[in-house]
């Protein structure tokens, strides 16, 4: 052993130092020979480090020291504590390795751990129990398990930077503090990838105590190109085979050639529903690669994961999922198709790579379009500076609060409050929590029946309430409504659909693609949650898509971009050419100078002011109105919704509404101009903006779902399971005044959006930090936006039996007929069996509102004189339908007939002129998909 090696490892016990030589450790990694020593000396320490560098190692080797250096060790020494309901195998082989070779008793607790594994562990505990953050909450309430838990002298949690940025941390964090009590001080030990803010990690890991951080550059040893794959003569060709456009066949090209020259390749997407349609068109072009991602059944991912370590597959396509070091043995090279939208996600990703065989990490990103590179050449540049973005430690979440007092008294029984509140206080997340908010939430759980509180005395006892409720909410993942997807033909489940998917598209027939292949739905069973299917041969089916899975570009990335576009705009008006701006940027930038050409077309063709990271554009053209603003997702979905919400307040109609990192596209009602979108810049006051954006969100289909999520999280709403047949208007209505309407609106206002960041900037316009520029057109930048994005599955190329689908469920939906005229005549009747046009039988009126069949409350809004402002809403939407369809008659029902489809598209659809029936429907597809896509954000 090298005297390197020395140095670390003889900080470990004589037993750990043999098994070192026996297993062939001559000398530690980086991260081992930093924080062995600190880890041996029993300070608590967080070791931040890429995948792949031994951290696992680093973490447990100064434990099964400690572990080997006691006497007579009896109960668990030792918690492993790790997000993945599944620990890697890999590192469950090494792990058993240095048990068995120590003599340490390793074992692992989860969900799907069987009864008598779990009595034997009670019993007889082991000495070291690798775990998750839910199962550890269970382990509480077993008499057993809690005296066990007294000897833990060590937790090592994994992945803490990923727990860290969520509730199930914050609920971790609580757990640990409910764990001191059993068994006083204990040593904790953090694993997390690259973070900007360690020492914040570190602080929530220990609960701000004494924290030894050892850090790695993960920079260092990296080494990433971004391209533009250059279009070929043959992609042309290749389009039409694959079922997609030409730039899209090159970038298949392109991956192809990159799992060609290596072992094994990983190809990271940002979304379930790329994964699936790329990973398609590369089956397609013949490309060897599998699809993993967390809508797939388990045996499905593990047979995958499998096949890529033994060398079956040469490449897999996958999500945010395989970051977290699932085992799929050495990986050569790192594809990321599209910007990785976040620094610390580009060295997680590209840090897969390389690492087994000691060599440099090295990946590939390949753009799609001009804001795709500049944002990849930005987040590359700022992994290199090592500017990577902090944890977002999930700070003050209240149903959380109230999922660990209902913990707590699982554990203990009965507890002061105050003992309880001083539990919850001493973790990270809620240091500054307010004893007042703390009662509050007390309080709604006694109403709830989740605990017994006797007034006026300071005393919280478990009730019967409180079983129900704890193993109901054991996990602070919210409930998502899932369909089982069923292949009829083996029995075995492919994987999952989002309820959302189920009730927008799936029907008998339709073909759509999951783990890569073509399947055919051929029943829907939805008291059963099931969706059974075939697999075909088809290049045109429909891909899924998933609930919140977009992962949102950070202010400063964004700025960054803002940044190097002003640089090069610059550069342009010194005169230079495209060629000389490109190879530039290719000297400064890991890229090409095709790349970096093709990036800078809409720059060098942009004429007016740039928005840039100091700029901000305002441009318009008839009714949209575009402001160019490089502040990121959350930032401008937030400044979005507060414009459109005093444009809507200010004229009395809705605003069309569509952001991105970039842009905030607004199409304004007849009468609202650019200047007006200005004033409302310079004239908000930034102190207004939650008041403001609280006031637009009381309507809102998101503001309602995290509500209902946060009410079962606080036993308000019990069982509840996505929502379905709720009422949620009742629902904020009878919790506006409560702890869980403030929690379910400080999530939105902070955590889905960003009021802070948009408060700052409108403060900065005020302050003319920040310049507002306008132009009265539209510009090649602003029109860079998610219109000019790339679909891999085009709509248009839906085949005929898609389309047929969609006619004949249309055609067999009923929808609710009544006469606007003498408003006498209702009736509910499937579309295929309404007249055209409909007439009234009693008066012979044309003036026929088509309603959805549910929606008798409508009918009765317009026969009632006195109306409130809600039904003054229904009332206008029933004339406009009924307008419609004594215009258009039964081809207005069928546009109204489609999901999501209210009269102001109805009539879009309806106006557009076309030669084709099918287009027709494609159209009303169309529409569909959008309101499948949006309306959780709809106002």
């Amino acid at each position: 052993m090298s005297q390197q090696g020395l140095d670390a490892f003889t900080h470990l016990a004589a037993p750990v130092r043999q098994a070192l030589s026996e297993r062939g450790f001559d000398q530690p990694t980086e991260p081992q020979r930093k924080a062995i020593p600190p880890l041996a000396e029993g300070r608590n320490g967080l070791v931040v480090a890429p995948t792949g560098t031994g951290k696992t190692e680093t973490a447990m080797l100064p434990v099964f020291s400690a572990i080997a250096d006691r006497d007579d060790v009896e109960g668990l020494q030792a918690l492993y504590i790790t997000p993945l309901r599944a620990l890697n195998r890999d590192m469950r082989e090494r792990l058993d390795w240095w048990g068995e070779t120590l003599g340490v008793e390793v074992d692992v607790r989860h969900g799907d751990t069987t009864d008598y594994q779990r009595s034997k562990q009670a019993d007889d505990p082991p000495d070291v129990l690798v775990t998750t953050p839910e199962t550890l909450q269970a382990m509480f309430t077993g008499k057993k398990l809690r005296a066990a838990l007294e000897d833990t002298e060590h937790v090592v949690v994994d992945e803490v930077h990923e727990l860290a940025a969520s509730k199930r941390g914050a609920q971790l964090a609580v757990g640990l503090e409910h764990l001191r009590e059993y068994a006083g001080p204990f040593q904790r030990i953090g694993l997390s990838a690259t973070v900007g803010d360690p020492e914040e990690v570190g602080r929530f890991l220990t609960g701000d105590r004494d924290c030894a951080v050892v850090e790695v550059d993960a920079g260092s040893e990296f080494d990433v190109q971004v391209t533009n794959p250059e279009l070929t003569p043959d992609d042309e060709v290749l389009a039409s085979e694959l079922v997609t456009d030409a730039a899209v066949a090159s970038q298949v090209r392109t991956i192809d050639d990159i799992v060609g020259e290596n072992d094994s390749t990983l190809v990271f997407v940002n979304t379930r529903t790329t994964a699936e349609g790329l990973g398609s068109r590369l089956k397609e072009y013949g490309t060897d690669i599998a699809v993993h991602h967390g809508s797939l059944s388990k045996e499905a991912r593990i047979d995958v994961e499998d096949r890529l370590k033994s060398g079956e597959i040469d490449a897999l396509m996958c999500t945010s999922s395989m970051e977290l070091g699932i085992d799929v043995g050495s990986i050569d090279h790192v594809i990321q198709y599209q910007s990785p939208r976040e620094v610390a996600r580009l060295l997680q990703r590209v840090g897969r790579a390389g690492h087994t065989s000691g060599e440099v990490s090295r990946g590939t990103v390949i753009t799609t379009r001009p804001d795709d590179t500049f944002e990849a050449l930005a987040i590359a540049k700022m992994a290199d500076e090592g500017v990577v973005e902090d944890a977002a430690i999930h700070h003050g979440s209240l149903d959380t609060v109230a999922n660990q007092i209902a913990g707590v008294l699982m554990g203990f029984g009965e507890i002061s409050a105050r003992g309880c509140f001083e539990i919850i206080r001493r973790a990270y997340p809620y240091r500054d929590l307010e004893q007042e908010s703390f009662k509050e939430v007390v309080r709604e759980l006694a109403d709830n029946h989740v605990l017994w509180l006797e007034e006026g005395h300071d005393r919280l006892e478990k009730s019967r309430g409180t079983w129900e409720y704890f193993y109901q909410n054991l996990s602070m993942i919210p409930d998502e409504q899932n369909f089982r997807v069923v292949d009829m033909a083996s029995g075995r489940t492919v994987g999952t659909l989002a309820e959302r998917f189920v009730v927008n598209f799936a029907a008998p027939g339709e073909v759509f693609i999951q783990g890569g292949e073509m399947w055919r739905i051929t029943n829907v069973d939805e008291d059963d949650e099931k969706v059974q299917v075939t697999p075909v041969e088809d290049p045109g089916g429909e891909v899924p898509s998933w609930t919140g899975q977009e992962i949102p570009v950070p202010y400063d990335v964004a700025q960054r971009v803002g940044r190097m576009r002003g640089e090069t705009k610059s550069a342009f008006e010194a005169g230079q050419s495209r060629e000389t701006v490109a190879q530039g940027m290719a000297e400064e930038y890991p890229t090409d100078e095709h790349t970096a050409c093709e990036a800078l077309d809409p720059i060098e063709r942009h004429e007016p002011p740039m928005a840039t990271d100091e700029t901000l554009l305002v441009e318009a053209y008839g009714r949209e109105v575009v402001l160019n603003a490089c502040l990121g997702h959350k930032a401008n979905e937030t400044l979005g919704r507060l414009l459109s919400a005093l444009i809507g307040q200010q004229t009395g109609s809705s605003v069309g509404l569509e952001t991105d990192p970039y842009r905030i596209q607004l199409e304004v009602p007849s009468g609202v101009y650019l200047g007006d979108v200005v004033d409302l810049l310079f004239d908000t006051d930034p102190g207004h903006v939650e008041p403001l954006i609280e006031l637009s969100l009381k309507n809102s289909d998101s503001l309602k779902y995290t509500l209902a999520q946060v009410a079962a999280k606080f036993g308000a709403l019990k069982g509840w399971k996505g929502g379905r047949g709720f009422g949620r208007d009742r629902l904020l209505e009878a919790l506006r005044d409560t702890p869980v309407y403030d929690e379910a609106l400080r999530e939105t206002l902070h955590v889905e959006l960003d009021a802070d960041r948009a408060s700052a900037v409108l403060e900065s316009v005020r302050r003319r930090e920040v310049a507002v520029e306008t132009v009265g057109e539209r510009t090649p930048i602003g029109l860079g936006g998610h219109a000019s994005g790339q679909e891999l599955l085009s709509p248009e190329n839906a085949d005929a039996s898609i389309i047929e689908t969609v006619k004949e469920r249309i055609q067999g939906d009923r929808m609710l007929l009544f006469c606007l005229h003498c408003q006498e005549w209702e009736t509910k009747r499937q579309v295929k069996r309404i007249d055209d046009p409909p007439t009234c039988p009693n008066c012979g009126s044309t003036r026929i509102a088509a309603l959805n069949p549910w929606a008798d409350e409508v009918v009765a809004a317009v026969k009632r004189a006195d109306k409130d402002e809600e039904e003054e809403r229904m009332t206008e939407r029933a004339f406009k339908a009924g307008s419609l369809v004594q215009g258009h008659g039964k081809e207005a029902v069928i546009a109204l007939a489609a999901r999501g489809v209210g009269p102001r598209n109805a009539a879009r659809v309806i106006n557009k002129l076309r030669d084709d029936e099918d287009d027709f429907y494609r159209d009303i597809l169309a529409r569909e998909r959008e309101y499948a896509r949006t309306n959780a954000f709809w106002d």
